[in-house]
């Protein structure tokens, strides 16, 4: 499919406007840095976005960045004045015609922000095979990716070489496109479907057990929304199958566990990342408030704890006992004796979470 997505990018897209439907072009409410940010950015390069929202993690402050399918570069030159002139960014694309306006401003945005040189680059190559580009393991601190990953016909070796090149402790944040269903291989074909972030989308279970496979082993939803077809023909097509913009980061720590496991564990946030003062969102599930203890997993403790978060928190307890499953993971104990007694006791209690 690598040449028809090059086409359909390069070629048939000359705008966000020419897309059919809004699975790769839709911003969430922005706050207000964001949208300073958004305004410098050159009018042709934000022109030629495709995206499905704005990759945005927390504490970007001096990061290295790598961004697969940059596109035109309009998240990179955002990422760009997040990191600071003392951090960097590198965008990845496979098509000519978008990283010939992604380089093409690359002084006109340093000009822009205000830094001495650029501490932005753009390379041609498959997100499948970073390794072609020499790009060293455990070399990027955060890797973000917006409506592309769908478009790869080998989801796993993006996976996989991703995880390569993260450092420990580092994260895959990205947003793309799933399915509440298997996509069948006679849509998965149609160009159009394809090019439109549709019909190449993983099923949410597969992509759940596929990101586990390839090293991911505790995949967090940050956030999520249903996907609007409003094109009738389209619609005809693949509208029995529900799509959903979704983003999910993905932690490189080793030996994280498969469920939330209780260690009696609780964090504090401290403040001090800019822009999330009061609360700290870690996922759909965990916003942390400033200053109050909050109950966490095993595998939500690590994530605080062995990435660059942890300045930010302070850490109570171990993980020397252990009390179960937490309630509401979806993975309690089955069997019916247990909803009596001491185990249901211990079970009971409210925490962080799922």
């Amino acid at each position: 499919m690598f040449d028809e997505v090059k086409d359909y990018y390069g070629k048939v897209l000359q705008s966000s406007g020419d897309l059919k439907t809004d699975a790769c072009c839709t911003d969430t409410d922005l706050p207000e840095h964001l949208k300073q940010a958004m305004s410098k950015i050159h009018a042709e390069v934000a022109s030629r976005y495709y995206g499905c929202g704005l990759v945005r993690p927390q504490k970007l402050e001096g990061m290295r960045i790598l961004d697969l399918g940059s596109g035109s570069g309009r998240d990179c030159y955002i990422l760009s004045q997040l990191v600071g002139e003392e951090g960097y960014v590198l965008g990845i694309d496979m098509t000519d015609e978008q990283l010939d306006i992604a380089n093409q401003y690359i002084d006109y945005h340093t000009e822009v922000f205000g830094y001495k040189q650029a501490n932005i680059a753009f390379k041609k190559g498959y997100i499948e095979r970073l390794d072609e580009l020499d790009l060293a393991d455990n070399s990027f601190d955060i890797i973000v990716s917006n409506c592309v990953i769908n478009l790869s016909p080998d989801k796993e070796a993006v996976l996989k070489e991703a995880y390569r090149v993260l450092k420990p402790g580092g994260e895959l944040y990205f947003s793309d496109v799933y399915s509440d269903r298997r996509v069948p291989e006679a849509l998965v074909k149609d160009p159009v479907l394809y090019g439109e972030c549709l019909s190449g989308a993983l099923y949410w279970n597969d992509f759940l057990n596929l990101a586990k496979q390839c090293g991911f082993k505790d995949p967090r939803l940050v956030e999520d929304r249903p996907l609007a077809i409003d094109n009738a023909q389209i619609e005809t097509l693949i509208g029995h199958i529900n799509f959903y913009s979704a983003t999910y980061r993905l932690f490189k720590l080793d030996n994280l566990e498969s469920a939330c496991e209780d260690y009696g564990q609780s964090v504090v946030y401290q403040g001090g990342i800019p822009h999330h003062e009061e609360i700290f969102v870690l996922d759909a599930h965990h916003a942390i408030e400033k200053g109050r203890h909050f109950p966490v997993c095993g595998n939500t403790w690590r994530m605080l704890q062995e990435t660059r978060f942890k300045p930010h928190f302070k850490f109570y307890g171990d993980m020397s006992k252990h009390f179960g499953i937490f309630a509401g993971c979806g993975t309690n104990i089955p069997f019916e004796s247990s909803q009596s007694g001491t185990n249901a006791t211990s079970n009971d209690s409210s925490g962080g979470c799922c």
